[in-house]
């Protein structure tokens, strides 16, 4: 009877928290029509999102257009969308490394689309696709790290914000040149930049479009490391190394506590620690917990 009742109370949080996990930011009560959109953008191809998922429980997402440093086309955008529904439903996901190929990260967006959508409604359709999407990679529950190579500006910038880390390789920068764009982060970047460096670094970074290199990086809190490779085949394995510290264990226990983690950036303390309880319950007494306490490691 205990046993049932647990199972069903597993079943019943997990499905709620995949749902809060899903929860579009904007809908059609916001004059979001996601079809729509998904078809103007559909309009400018070009490039690729391409998804591998390892054994090891680490997907490695590559942003694939090197002609234009890895910029978003209209197809990328929508492909990334699809590929983070694949990773929603990755059971097996504990780590996601972000990279782009060609040896750099990515240099925004696409400007032969951007010129075509540079309408204001266009533009504001855009940002509130790139924000849903952004959003759910968020709050995957997979630990991530932006593999920084060469530049990630504007966008690619944003992009970095959306990860749980970000490493550097060296003669690497991160760069919001939005001011010089005319334009501020629509992807959600300034918002997440603000989390990540507090609003003072935050307003120097936008208002000066300032260069970002390795050392400053460290010193803000927006990189964790740099790493000694420049190459993207070395610099990619010790990425997967340095990620590794992270996602060793049991896959139910390390995306438990991502979530608890998301949880508590998101949410008004009352709901994040009624959300943590949820999580909890999920793993009190699973086969982790229980190996662990006949091993009983703490006292160790």
């Amino acid at each position: 009877m205990a046993l049932a009742l647990w199972k069903n109370l597993l079943q019943t949080t997990k499905k709620r928290i995949l749902q809060q996990r899903r929860l579009s930011l904007y809908n059609g009560a916001h004059g979001y029509e996601e079809e729509l959109i998904k078809k103007k953008l559909q309009q400018f191809s070009g490039g690729s999102i391409n998804l591998s998922k390892e054994d090891n429980g680490i997907g490695i997402l590559t942003l694939n257009n090197p002609k234009l440093m890895n910029a978003f086309t209209g197809t990328m955008m929508v492909e990334l969308q699809e590929k983070v529904t694949e990773l929603e439903n990755w059971k097996d996901g504990k780590g996601l490394i972000i990279h782009g190929a060609g040896n750099t990260f990515c240099s925004g967006s696409d400007l032969n689309a951007v010129k075509e959508i540079s309408n204001s409604q266009d533009g504001m359709y855009m940002c509130m696709f790139m924000q849903n999407t952004l959003t759910r990679l968020t709050r995957l529950p997979l630990i991530s790290v932006a593999l920084v190579q060469g530049k990630a500006f504007g966008g690619g910038a944003e992009l970095t914000t959306a990860c749980d880390f970000r490493l550097m390789t060296p003669g690497s920068e991160i760069r919001f040149v939005h001011k010089h764009m005319g334009l501020v982060p629509g992807w959600g970047g300034g918002a997440r930049l603000v989390r990540i460096v507090g609003s003072g670094a935050a307003l120097q970074l936008l208002g000066g479009a300032v260069r970002v290199d390795p050392e400053r990086a460290r010193s803000l809190g927006l990189c964790e490391e740099t790493l000694p490779s420049s190459d993207e085949t070395g610099a990619l394995g010790e990425a997967r190394a340095w990620l590794s510290q992270y996602t060793e264990g049991p896959t139910a226990v390390i995306r438990a506590v991502k979530k608890v983690v998301t949880a508590g950036r998101e949410l008004p303390l009352e709901a994040a620690l009624r959300t943590e309880k949820d999580i909890f319950g999920t793993v009190w007494g699973g086969p982790a917990n229980l190996q662990a306490l006949v091993r009983r490691p703490k006292h160790k």
